[in-house]
């Protein structure tokens, strides 16, 4: 919960509330604050658990679309259009292009095939479409 305050930033509070409350009551606001705190939790955690009784595996579905949500919101645009767009080859935008595509080399390599001859229209036959005109 507290994964973006520091230490520092903890001693700043520390000291404000000592200033703001004075030293005989900053005692008694932490500790209703790590109450009220500890309070939300075991609310919040019951509530979840009330509702995994009630939903049973249905909560599970409700989840799925927050957990690939997650998992989207740590993607950042590189990897974004490396994954759609790219199939995971991003060779194209690091340069590195001798590396294989796919994980498992090729066991033999296929033997070269000649170009297939190209179909020659005869001379005398012209196309015609009857819609065009």
């Amino acid at each position: 919960m507290f994964a973006n305050i520091g230490w520092g930033e903890m001693l700043v509070l520390v000291v404000a509330g000592l200033v703001i409350l004075g030293p005989e009551r900053l005692p008694g606001a932490i500790r209703w604050t790590t109450n009220s705190i500890r309070q939300a939790r075991e609310y919040l955690s019951g509530a979840t658990s009330q509702l995994r009784e009630d939903l049973g595996p249905e909560f599970d579905d409700l989840r799925q679309p927050l957990s690939e949500l997650q998992k989207l919101r740590g993607m950042s645009p590189r990897a974004a259009l490396t994954k759609h767009l790219l199939d995971g080859d991003d060779s194209f935008l690091t340069g590195n292009f001798d590396k294989p595509v796919s994980a498992t080399p090729p066991t033999e390599p296929a033997p070269p095939t000649p170009p297939a001859p190209t179909p020659v229209p005869p001379p005398d036959v012209t196309p015609f479409d009857s819609d065009a005109t």
